[in-house]
């Protein structure tokens, strides 16, 4: 792929040359002279050709040319598509009179979900920055300075455990609104939305967007960010087990625990080897205890399951069934445990079968569907750490009817807060905010955080909402997850230019790396390495010095 310069005419071809697939399909260049500007070696992987020879190529070997891979068309339309989602987006808030404002990167370590990345001081060793997780408590702040509509497009970071769809930096679009209610947020996401599939998909959305309370998304498809593009729905069935003798069913509902059903359509006449495929995947990947399942052959004969008529008689199964709307033809799938980890696998099942029946679209094919999902509760109970944490973020303001009881009664307490869902894809969360002291206080007591600790990590916002908040609230919304959905990628890797790998390393340059030893010692830090890692010969020599 030598870099070339040729000077001549430009002409236009034979009808026989003309390619109609081509820009310049119809034109030729008569050349008169070539220089080769840059002579190029053979790439490890080839970028122009058909998508299948691209994608040969290991996704590490890619990453580290990615200056190479970047020639492939395909990631070039990608960034083209996020070009024009930063414009669509900026122009939108402008239209809405929103002042686009940018907080500090090098910030303070502060209590809130995932881990900080830091940032040592070299001017005051010892001491940390940390690089932001979300402009949360700086946007407020701007709220309490009069600024009523902000904006910013943002860096944040993350030190997490990865998955496919993380990357431990990432981008998103950060709102937030002085006297703003929920309603507010609802119109100004939606209307953002309509902009952007009208803009980047050609496409008319219809607004408003459905709306589904927490608790209905957790009991009917066993998640937050419910694809309701597809039914297999979820179903309680334990009442229909209920005298059965079948001592495993009836010993979870003795406990408290649910029975969930599925309702598996056209699949009743899968054979053994299949079943018993999908109990291995129930239990192995998803971790549920079993899976007992009931199938009606098309044909009406007799209901029949994976447990003996003597273990549990066929009228239960039947019941089952025709609690779930099933049909001669059917499938009927069962799961039994506690809440909410039954609902939690049964939901893993669910999007399981949607995938391997076709019914789940792929990225790139399908209506969107957007979903609301709110009346979250403020806080859940976290046995490991035996005491409350915050479902979204400390900042969080409890429902008005029920602020008193968070005195009393914390579980209980609903918080105004919201996700936006796409597809089975949550690309944004929000609230609004705690604006009075007193409240803020009570939140950081409830989650274990004393007055004394709470001063001195949130003292400034503390004593910001000494003087006057008014009441504010916002969103934000993932950037590059939404880039990903309107293109249709895999990957949040086919939508950045320079990604992490999933080991949030970065191969084309080798990040994270060592440092220079005296670089350490200009911080103040000291390495104390765990026995498997083996450091590079410079600092494992700086390492002994320094013991």
């Amino acid at each position: 792929e030598d870099v070339i310069s040729v000077q001549g005419t430009v002409r236009p071809r034979g009808d026989e040359m003309i390619n109609p697939d081509l820009a310049t399909g119809e034109i030729e260049v008569k050349a008169e002279s070539l220089n080769v500007l840059n002579t190029a070696e053979t790439p490890p992987f080839v970028t122009s050709a058909h998508e299948e020879r691209q994608m040969d190529t290991g996704e590490d070997v890619r990453l580290g040319h990615r200056y190479l891979d970047l020639r492939r068309p395909a990631l070039q339309e990608n960034l083209r598509l996020r070009h024009r989602l930063y414009q669509t987006t900026r122009r939108y808030f402008d239209d809405h009179d929103f002042l686009e404002v940018e907080t500090p990167v090098l910030m303070k370590s502060t209590p809130e979900g995932a881990r900080d990345f830091l940032v040592p001081s070299r001017l005051h060793p010892g001491r940390f920055y940390a690089l932001p997780q979300s402009p949360q408590t700086y946007k407020q702040l701007l709220m309490v300075g009069g600024l009523d509509r902000y904006v910013q497009i943002v860096k944040c970071f993350r030190d997490e455990d990865l998955r496919a769809d993380r990357q431990p930096e990432f981008t998103q679009i950060d709102v937030e609104m002085t006297f703003a209610t929920e309603e507010q947020v609802y119109d100004l996401t939606e209307g953002l939305m309509a902009d952007l599939w009208s803009e980047l998909k050609d496409t008319d959305l219809e607004t408003p967007f459905p709306r589904m309370p927490y608790e209905e998304a957790m009991r009917t498809y066993g998640t937050d960010k419910p694809d309701v593009r597809f039914g297999l729905e979820l179903h309680e069935v334990g009442e229909c087990f209920e005298g059965s003798g079948f001592r495993v069913y009836e010993s979870i509902l003795d406990d408290g625990g649910h029975i969930v059903g599925i309702r598996v359509p056209g699949e009743g006449d899968r054979n053994r080897a299949q079943m018993d495929r999908l109990e291995d995947y129930v239990t192995d990947e998803i971790g549920a205890a079993g899976l007992i399942y009931f199938q009606l052959p098309a044909n009406g004969s007799t209901l029949s399951s994976n447990l003996s008529v003597d273990a549990l008689p066929v009228e239960y199964g039947e019941k089952a069934a025709e609690a779930v709307g099933a049909e001669p033809g059917d499938l009927v799938l069962t799961l039994a445990g506690d809440a909410p980890t039954v609902f939690e696998q049964a939901g893993e099942l669910r999007l399981y079968m949607g995938e391997q029946l076709g019914l789940r679209p792929s990225p790139d094919e399908g209506e969107d569907a957007f979903l609301w999902v709110t009346d979250f509760p403020l806080l859940e109970y976290d046995d490991d750490a035996g005491r409350y944490v915050s479902m979204h973020h400390p900042f969080t303001a409890p429902r008005v009817e029920d602020a008193d009881a968070l005195d009393g009664n914390p579980e209980s307490v609903q918080a105004r807060a919201y996700d936006l869902v796409l597809n089975g894809n949550e690309i944004g969360g929000g609230s609004i905010r705690i604006h009075d002291r007193d409240t803020q206080l009570t939140m950081f007591d409830i989650l274990g955080i004393e007055q004394e600790e709470a001063e001195e990590r949130f003292g400034f916002l503390l004593d910001a909402l000494r003087y006057g908040a008014p009441p504010h609230g916002g969103i934000a919304l993932g950037l590059d997850r939404l880039v990903m959905l309107i293109a249709g990628a895999d990957s949040l890797r086919d939508v950045i230019a320079f990604p992490k790998n999933q080991s949030g390393q970065e191969p084309m340059v080798q990040s994270p790396d060592w440092v220079d030893p005296e670089q350490l010692q200009d911080l103040a830090l000291r390495l104390d390495l765990p026995p498997e890692v083996d450091p590079p010969a410079h600092v494992a020599r700086r390492k002994r010095l320094a013991s």
